[in-house]
């Protein structure tokens, strides 16, 4: 089988917390789809919450240190992101957008993304298209079709009594966008990440100016 590194960033505030649990089933039905393209995931995990501090202080310094520095790493040599918020006031968390405002410039460009959001109600259903997908059209990152939103009740909910999307109960949605970001991923190469270190300039060339 190939392999294939698989992201996951969740900015939850709680432990547990609804979106851990959505950015877990969008986890579990991407790695069933991409098993069944013949594909092994590898899936590596950020919380957000825990590197609040750090991401502060980077915002502050420009400097990322420890946990943050290897979580943007893991984020910017995976083969696909998933990534999962909650929605505050009609939008994304602010922990979510400093992750992103963080992450290197490109490190995103052309890598698929299935978004994912939560909140109480489904009232805030529109944030994940008004406000996340343009997030990551920003970044040029390849977000797919499927957006899976998800309140509260969602969680409870069966194929026939679906509260929230009349598209259909939250477990099609969320193979409808696993399989989508499955399928983008199988069908790229992996991500090649280039060394910056690995062909130095030399201190002649530097002198002449070259």
């Amino acid at each position: 089988m190939t392999k294939r590194t698989l992201a996951v960033v969740s900015s939850g505030l709680r432990e547990p917390s609804s979106t851990r649990l959505l950015a877990d089933r969008l986890t579990a039905a991407t790695v069933r789809e991409l098993d069944a393209l013949g594909v092994q995931a590898e899936v590596e995990v950020v919380e957000v919450r825990l590197l609040a501090h750090d991401l502060t202080n980077m915002l502050l310094t420009g400097f990322a240190a420890g946990d943050l520095r290897a979580a943007l790493d893991t984020v910017a040599r995976a083969d696909g992101l998933i990534a999962v918020t909650p929605i505050f006031s009609g939008s994304f968390s602010g922990l979510f957008k400093n992750f992103f405002d963080v992450t290197e410039q490109g490190a995103l460009a052309g890598a698929p993304v299935l978004l994912g959001a939560t909140a109480g109600t489904a009232r805030h259903s529109l944030a994940l298209d008004h406000a996340v997908r343009p997030l990551f059209a920003y970044l040029r990152a390849m977000a797919v079709p499927t957006g899976v939103f998800a309140a509260t009740a969602d969680f409870g909910a069966t194929a026939q009594q679906d509260v929230s999307d009349e598209s259909g109960a939250l477990d099609r949605r969320v193979d409808r966008a696993a399989r989508e970001l499955a399928q983008l991923m199988a069908a790229r190469e992996p991500r090649a990440i280039a060394d910056p270190f690995a062909n130095p300039t030399s201190f002649e060339d530097l002198l002449a100016g070259r």
